[in-house]
């Protein structure tokens, strides 16, 4: 039985919980999740490296132990370490994470204190008032347990696209097998950043063949269960949790499904309202004129049919693209082809896995012009930030790489940690030093959002301030964004000629799609990077990608498309801001 790199880190990131509400030392707590986040980046299968016999060491934050864990998850597919703990913490704990401030630490001392397992006894000891004599529960814990408790229960678990990606991956691989059409549908497709369910859609030539593609879906490997078995619809629930509905239509109305499932509900209902004013009919069977089918074997059919450009499934939300296809107005999109280099990237020097020279060959390779090093300053003591002795250090190596190497070029920058006060960890001398540079938050995010907005504005006014790193903190699922005013930093942003920074790690993707459309709209140039760590995770921009694209954004939006000459000239033009 296979197993994936998502599988992997959702298991460590579960050992984490429970390590955590057992009351176990942070420091181990902190290595499984720090590997989970690691083996989430990865675009390399840690099964088949294993199978290989390749050294799992190589990545940041799993070392030999953890290696072998991974190693007995492939070969087993289970994990003894895991069977014990959930021997001694109920796993039905982990229920309670999901509840808004409800952290590992709270669970553990319900559990010790009050031995409480499930939902359904922590509402009511809620209702008791047992949780008024424990430290850390207060009146307005209690209020937002009861607030949350019962949208736990309803709600069903989101992914994070790239995890997502996985299955869909697999999925594919299995399914192409058989002779039919085949696409995902859904969120997935249209590259929103979380995906509750992936939607499949096959198109064959006759009905007869409805049963023989049923029969081949619910014998996929790596399910967990088969919840629904029909002629036109089946559902399965994978191991991770996810659910996969598939649908079976004729090829004929293959491509009015595709647009039906694709979504979103909103677009659908705004293409529909088109439709019945020209009097057609639109369904997930076809385009209809007086019961007859005039539309639906391909999806480009329907937007020709209401004599609309194609709308790209990243934009379908109704946001203004349905008006913009009428008149022939969409943008057009970036791709990942039109990047020329990386702006933000970690080294050796602070917690990155690989020496500046490595990620400047495997950069080459992406057929990238340039890169900027942005190791951590030196607040940033658990990242092993760089004082300025040591940002001079690598900066002189760097000019000896460029003198060196052909064909890329080394920026020299650092991702400069922004104070609680606005202030910043690097002096002026040595960042005027720099081509380049990012000002990031990594601490204090629980400010009020005055306190927070003038942190930023005070960072932003620094005369190196070049491109603000991921702007709200998020990380999807795990942490809130802090709370800033959007509008005034995007100004002061355009006000200092820079810069604003998609993050592409798939658990930031930090500017968000509005956001994105928001800097389009202002004038404002994007830059999409892959903060990466090891030179695997180069790769991630492709997430950053899908967001700019969901963003509205096209190549001319991207600071990051200029070619080096181009790009040197903008930077050199802000007389003295980088």
């Amino acid at each position: 039985m296979a197993i994936l790199n998502s599988e992997i880190a959702a298991i460590f990131n579960k050992i984490a919980d429970l390590l955590e509400i057992e009351g176990e030392n942070q420091y181990k707590v902190r290595a499984y999740r720090q590997a989970a986040r690691t083996i989430e980046n990865l675009s390399v299968s840690l099964e088949e490296m294993v199978k290989k016999g390749e050294d799992l060491t190589q990545f940041y934050g799993i070392g030999k132990e953890l290696a072998k864990k991974i190693e007995e998850l492939v070969n087993t597919g289970n994990l003894d370490f895991l069977k014990r703990l959930e021997q001694r913490i109920p796993p039905s704990l982990l229920d309670f994470l999901k509840i808004p401030g409800m952290g590992p630490k709270k669970a553990g001392v319900l559990y010790r204190k009050l031995n409480i397992t499930t939902l359904d006894e922590l509402k009511e000891a809620v209702l008791k008032g047992k949780l008024r004599g424990l430290s850390g529960f207060g009146p307005k814990t209690e209020e937002k347990i009861l607030k949350h408790i019962e949208k736990v229960k309803l709600e069903g678990k989101r992914f994070r696209f790239n995890i997502a990606d996985e299955m869909v991956k697999a999925l594919r691989e299995y399914l192409s097998k058989g002779e039919w059409a085949l696409e995902f549908a859904g969120s997935y497709r249209r590259k929103k950043e979380t995906v509750k369910d992936l939607d499949i859609l096959i198109g064959v030539d006759k009905e007869e063949d409805f049963d023989k593609v049923m029969d081949f879906f619910i014998q996929y490997k790596d399910k967990d269960e088969v919840i629904a078995k029909g002629r036109t619809k089946s559902s399965i629930r994978l191991r991770c949790g996810m659910q996969v509905d598939l649908r079976v239509v004729k090829l004929s109305s293959f491509g009015a499904a595709l647009h039906y499932f694709t979504g979103s509900k909103d677009h659908n209902i705004a293409i529909r309202r088109i439709a019945q004013k020209k009097g057609l009919k639109i369904n997930e069977y076809g385009v209809f004129q007086d019961e007859k089918q005039i539309a639906g074997a391909k999806e480009e059919e329907i937007f020709s049919v209401l004599n609309m450009s194609y709308i790209p499934p990243e934009l379908r939300e109704n946001r203004g693209e349905i008006e913009a296809a009428l008149e022939n107005k969409l943008p057009k999109l970036i791709t990942l082809e039109d990047l020329k280099g990386d702006l933000h990237i970690h080294s050796k020097y602070s917690d990155g896995k690989n020496t500046i020279e490595e990620i400047a060959l495997f950069a080459k390779k992406l057929g990238y012009e340039y890169i900027a090093i942005t190791d951590h300053t030196k607040v940033l003591k658990m990242a092993h930030g760089l004082d300025e002795k040591m940002l001079i250090k690598q900066m002189e190596e760097i000019d000896r790489l460029n003198e060196r190497l052909e064909g890329i070029r080394i920026l020299k920058g650092a991702e400069v940690n922004i104070l609680e006060d606005g202030s910043l960890d690097i002096s002026d001398e040595v960042l005027k030093l720099m081509d380049i540079t990012v000002f990031s938050v990594h601490s204090n995010f629980n400010l009020p959002i005055e306190k927070q907005t003038y942190r930023l504005l005070k960072a932003i006014e620094n005369p190196y301030f070049c491109i603000l790193g991921h702007l709200t903190g998020r990380l999807i699922g795990e942490r809130e964004p802090y709370k800033i005013d959007v509008e005034r930093i995007f100004q002061a942003v355009k006000e200092r000629e820079g810069f604003l920074e998609l993050n592409s790690q798939p658990d930031r993707l930090d500017i968000n799609d509005v956001h994105c459309k928001l800097a389009k709209e202002m004038g404002i140039k994007v830059v999409i990077s892959s903060d990466a760590h090891h030179v695997d995770n180069l790769l991630n921009v492709r997430f950053g990608i899908n967001q700019a694209r969901r963003g509205w954004l096209e190549k001319q939006d991207v600071l990051n498309t200029l070619s080096l000459s181009d790009l040197m000239d903008v930077l050199k033009k802000r007389k003295g801001v980088c």
